[in-house]
């Protein structure tokens, strides 16, 4: 009897009622030449296949260089193509052969840090008051000076048609720039206005700024106003708001967050054409409620073979759970430490750069790819786990004397040798 292991991770409240664990695997769909095809003689044995999720390769490969060991807060690549993030306190220019230039210091906070740029000048907030810049020609590092005032610091920037956006902290305001200057005018903010709770983050996509509160969100678009640049999307209204800020991603015209509404949180959802959608499964929404600490999730997207995976990790609950856009399915990512014991993926933020996807690890210091031919963590083994569906027979257990995997073997091309002395 073959028994195929269909879905991703599914571990019910109940155990009873599924207890499928998938763990460092993702499920892809097999395209057969027909449906109309028995499947002895489909393009496809089955209608699934596991595949192992990506290694870490460090970065330089030849480890010639690397900044001092602390935690990669933010990486983004530029208009321009070059590629910049924080690592601790320190903002380095990574050139495309992997060395790291130093360019200054920010506070060292335990934020995430949020980065864009308009071709010319590079924007970066780190929650705090402050803000910093970056001339894409020069590398030339500053502090964002405002002698008015009106730049009051922000936990997320973002780049809409010549405007830098920037919410206000604690407050339901978000910003902006004057077009085409890092200047400001203090008619340039204004109030998510729908509900009344605090805007807790803001994020670009299709040229749109969605407000994200923290039980509703708003989406408003460039009305060229001559006081205000922006207007609210008559029609569009989201009874969802954030419970994690660094946790809104966009995928193509998706937005995928983790949620919070009147009715509860932790759910995750994926907005698109002004409509929010339920993702997670009722078991990942019972292990994600049941976490001491959600509003630190941090969210980064990656992609690999027509895979597009939104990775996300809680840092206090030490767990990593993935959805794959291409399946609407989830599995689970761990790293294990010397003692097997299992905790959140090394990667906290990431981006493409540079031929790659670059990742930045929340501990060491180390600047990693994910590498689909690399099937360690940096030389650390990686755990697989795929449990079984239940197989019953009339709800009486079923018994075999044989068993079969079907799986794919290879060798090792770097192989532990111990040599006895």
């Amino acid at each position: 009897m073959q028994i195929p292991l269909m879905g991703g991770a599914y571990q019910a409240r109940s155990i009873i009622a599924s207890a499928q664990r998938c763990l460092n695997l993702y499920p892809e769909i097999n395209q057969r030449e027909s449906f109309l095809m028995i499947p002895e003689t489909a393009g496809a044995p089955t209608l699934l296949t596991h595949y192992p999720t990506p290694g870490l390769t460090v970065l330089p490969e030849n480890g010639a260089t690397s900044p001092p060991i602390a935690t990669w807060r933010g990486l983004y690549r530029a208009n321009n193509g070059s590629l910049y993030g924080v690592a601790g306190n320190s903002v380095y220019y990574i050139a495309p052969d992997w060395t790291f230039n130093l360019l200054g210091n920010i506070d060292l906070l335990p934020s995430v840090v949020s980065m864009a740029d308009n071709g010319v000048t590079l924007l970066l907030v780190d929650g705090s008051a402050n803000g910093y810049k970056i001339d894409l020609a020069t590398n030339a590092f500053a502090p964002l000076t405002d002698p008015t005032g009106l730049f009051v610091g922000a936990d997320k920037v973002d780049y809409i048609d010549t405007f830098f956006v920037f919410n206000k902290p604690g407050t339901q305001a978000f910003y902006c720039s004057l077009s085409n200057e890092i200047a400001f005018d203090p008619t340039y903010i204004a109030n998510k206005t729908g509900v009344a709770d605090l805007l807790v983050t803001l994020c670009i996509m299709e040229r749109q700024i969605w407000l994200f509160g923290q039980r509703t969100t708003e989406v408003w678009y460039d009305a060229g106003g001559a006081l205000f640049p922006f207007a609210i999307t008559e029609g569009t209204f989201i009874q969802h708001g954030c419970a994690a800020k660094y946790s809104v991603c966009t995928q193509d015209t998706n937005m995928l967050w983790l949620s919070q509404d009147d009715q509860g949180h932790g759910i995750v959802m994926k907005g698109n054409n002004y409509q929010a959608t339920r993702i997670s499964t009722h078991a990942i929404e019972h292990a994600i409620q049941a976490y001491p600490r959600i509003d630190d999730a941090i969210g980064h997207i990656h992609q690999m073979d027509g895979h597009t995976f939104y990775v996300l990790t809680f840092p206090t609950a030490d767990a990593t759970w993935v959805y794959d856009v291409a399946t609407d399915l989830w599995h689970e990512r761990a790293w294990i430490d010397d003692n097997g014991i299992e905790h959140r993926v090394r990667p906290q933020v990431g981006c493409a750069a540079y031929g790659v996807y670059v990742c930045g690890d929340w501990q060491n210091g180390n600047l990693y790819k994910y590498d689909i031919e690399n099937y360690t963590d940096n030389g650390q083994p990686i755990r697989r786990v795929r449990s079984f569906p239940h197989v019953l027979n009339e709800l009486k257990r079923v018994q075999y004397t044989k068993f079969i995997a079907d799986m794919q073997t290879g060798a090792d091309t770097n192989p532990i040798i111990t040599v006895a002395s």
